[in-house]
């Protein structure tokens, strides 16, 4: 039996970059306020893409950001310090990744080089 080829919209629900949730829907999601999403995008934590009639659209990625930001400011981080904190841990995890990537492929080309 043929296998089904999924369809480049199926694609986009496993995108964890596609901008498919509306402003009123991503602060619903992460329990803020329009306001609160417009806030740690004037501090540049995260930059939604724009449909063509210019709303506002937010991808998982940029919510589980968001998400992050809006529990710092719930125990009282200021909205700054806040997503400075979210930015460098987000390239603290970006960095440790791809350290370890780096630790792998060059034990593999060690244990290559053994051989």
């Amino acid at each position: 039996m043929p296998q089904e080829t999924p369809s480049p919209a199926a694609d986009r629900f496993d995108d964890d970059d596609y901008p498919a949730y509306t402003m009123g829907r991503a602060a619903e999601m992460i329990g803020a306020t329009p306001g609160f999403l417009r806030a740690v995008g004037e501090a540049r934590l995260i930059t939604p893409l724009r449909s063509e009639g210019g709303h506002r659209r937010y991808s998982r990625y940029q919510l589980r950001i968001a998400a992050r930001a809006r529990e710092l400011v719930d125990g009282g981080t200021p909205i700054e310090a806040a997503c400075r904190i979210v930015i460098l841990e987000d390239q603290l995890e970006e960095a440790l990744r791809l350290n370890e990537e780096l630790r792998r492929s060059t034990a593999d080309s060690s244990g290559a080089a053994d051989s």
